[in-house]
């Protein structure tokens, strides 16, 4: 072999200077030996620097961020995915995402189960459940992935990881959170253990394309559009906190309210108790807590008188003048109808009104016949089931076949079952100026309204029903209802609950709904009360007048100042300020 000082030169311009500065500082002749090995020993440093610094940068990144750990195969990402913040009305937050930790495990890398089941359970003592097998499911070595608990704390995270266990992990999950807890818990609905909508707007949000985009893993953070409601949680909070004071005072089984904006028809408020946490799944599923606005159909009572009365005013045949005959009770084979405040003498329709008389308004409504009611009903939205936002919403229960009973007890609001958000859109329509609007728990204007709004009644019988609205309550059955300076009208109801296939004399569910103020309407209040029991200052009646009205006056004086109603004092009566306007 030639020796290397005879091997050819290198060419400087065939060569990159980095090649050349190297060769030359390695193997050139004409550089010092010393120099050539402090060069040969910098580059070995320099090597084994970069190797090392790159598994360093490593280790720190897998110690650091253990939280982001990737999912493990077969885990789906949609569990990972996040939901976008749902705010009421003025941008308060009701629903919102945060991180959790969730622990798994990975059976194959775990190298001792005895120590591991030891070790977790005395962090975690709930994994020692029978129902849980911890141990099961870490001996399960075909297995690559199992969860042991979802969302744990961040204490537990920090005690666990100090086990150093292998085949142990976390994975941080978004836990949806309530800062409310139940207060809008039935308009919310609830999220399950992977964050999917099980029921309310949450539900909603999914069937509106976000369980699309979790599927397509492009929801994995929460730089989503926030879902702004109609509820205002102000209002919420009034009037959840008196309906609990009504439950503890008139002993009732249940309870439920709600606020409706006649002019845009946003649910402003609704409270349904017994209600549930939403941030506690164990409550969820108690078949008690349920949403009864919209989720329950009911025989309204006399609440339905409004929509008879209303309906033969806006025939034409009938008139504020008009009277009814309402000495003797209406007999139909083994049914009798009779009226609670008995008169037993020629009503007017105003009379028929403030005195809630069921002859008188069974009169009213056989007077029109049977289609004529039918069509009227429906044209309201009272026989077909009514969609919102919502998925909880029950088709009512009309009669099959509809006789000529059936129409003289539907007018005083027994024998067809509905929901109370589907009454209230109706007498809405009567309030407004004669428009039925479908509700919404989403922000509406009065222009979006308006596009989607359908006549329904003359103008002229929304004045009257307005009329008589107030007149009931300046002294008709609804006296407890009045709010010194907000000039309210309402309608009581008082419906015998169907009990063994007959009605009870002694159970009942009370309503009251209120409008505010009923010269200008807008808003409407509905009150009701399941099974109240009389109190001392009730002569021992449990009537609606007697509960539910008082209840609402309670509510309407916290509430009306709050949604921007100004209160007028010494306003004139109902037939000077409400009849005279519409007269001109």
């Amino acid at each position: 072999m030639k020796p290397m000082e005879n091997s050819a030169p290198i060419d400087p311009q065939a060569k990159s200077w980095r090649h050349y500065l190297g060769h030359s500082l390695m193997y050139g002749s004409d550089v010092d030996r010393g120099r050539k090995t402090k060069a040969r020993i910098v580059l070995a440093i320099a090597a084994f620097g970069l190797i090392y610094g790159v598994i360093s940068m490593r280790l720190v990144m897998f110690a650091t961020m253990t939280d982001r750990h990737p999912s493990p195969r077969g885990v789906s990402q949609e569990r990972m995915a996040a939901r976008p913040d749902i705010v009421d009305r003025n941008g308060l937050v009701l629903a919102t995402d945060v991180n959790a930790s969730s622990l798994y495990a990975e059976p194959r890398k775990i190298l001792d189960v005895d120590e591991a089941v030891e070790l977790l359970t005395a962090v975690l003592p709930e994994l020692d459940a029978p129902d849980v097998k911890l141990r099961d499911k870490l001996s399960s070595k075909n297995r690559g992935f199992v969860w042991l608990k979802r969302e744990i704390t961040a204490k537990q995270a920090q005690e666990i990881r100090r086990l150093g266990l292998p085949g142990i992990g976390f994975m941080t999950e978004h836990r949806r959170v309530y800062p409310n807890n139940a207060e809008v818990s039935h308009v919310l609905g609830y999220v399950n253990v992977d964050n999917q909508g099980q029921g309310g707007i949450e539900r909603w949000i999914d069937t509106n394309g976000l369980a699309a985009l979790h599927q397509a893993g492009l929801a994995t953070d929460r730089s989503q559009k926030q879902v702004e409601l109609s509820i205002d949680l102000s209002v919420q909070h009034v009037l959840r906190e008196e309906l609990i004071a009504a439950c503890d005072n008139y002993k009732t089984i249940a309870a439920a309210g709600m606020v409706l904006d006649v002019n845009t028809g946003e649910v402003v408020a609704m409270v349904s108790l017994p209600d549930y946490d939403p941030n506690d799944l164990k409550q969820v599923t108690d078949p008690t807590r349920f949403n009864r606005l919209t989720a329950g159909v009911f025989e309204l009572g006399s609440t339905y008188k409004a929509l008879t009365v209303a309906m033969a005013l806006d025939s034409g045949r009938v008139s504020l003048a008009s009277s009814f005959d309402a000495r003797q009770p209406l007999v139909y084979g083994k049914f009798t109808i009779e009226d609670f405040h008995a008169q037993r003498r020629i009503l007017t329709v105003p009379e028929i009104f403030t005195y809630s008389s069921n002859i008188g308004t069974a009169k009213m409504a056989l007077s029109l016949g049977i289609d004529y009611h039918k069509a009227f009903l429906k044209k309201l939205g009272q026989l077909d089931r009514l969609r919102t936002e919502l998925p909880e919403n029950r088709e009512p229960m009309v009669p099959k076949p509809w006789m000529e009973i059936n129409s003289a007890t539907i007018a005083f609001g027994h024998g067809l079952s509905v929901t109370p958000l589907q009454a209230m859109m109706g007498i809405g329509a009567l309030m407004n100026g004669g428009t039925l609007i479908p509700p919404t728990f989403l922000k509406r204007s009065e222009a979006q309204a308006r596009e989607l709004a359908v006549p329904v009644v003359k103008p002229e019988t929304s004045d009257a029903m307005r009329y008589l609205m107030r007149l009931n309550v300046e002294k008709g059955t609804a006296t407890r209802a009045e709010v010194r300076g907000y000039y309210v009208g309402g309608k009581t109801g008082t419906s015998e609950k169907v009990v063994d296939g007959r009605y009870s004399k002694h159970k009942s569910l009370n309503t009251f709904t209120a409008v505010l103020p009923a010269d200008k309407p807008r808003f409407l209040l509905m009150v009701m009360l399941d099974e109240p029991q009389p109190t001392p200052d009730s002569n021992g009646g449990a009537t609606a007048g007697l509960n539910a009205a008082p209840t609402s006056a309670k509510i309407i004086a916290r509430i009306a100042p709050m949604l921007g109603l100004e209160p007028r004092h010494d306003l004139p009566a109902s037939e000077r300020l409400i009849l005279a306007r519409s007269s001109r």
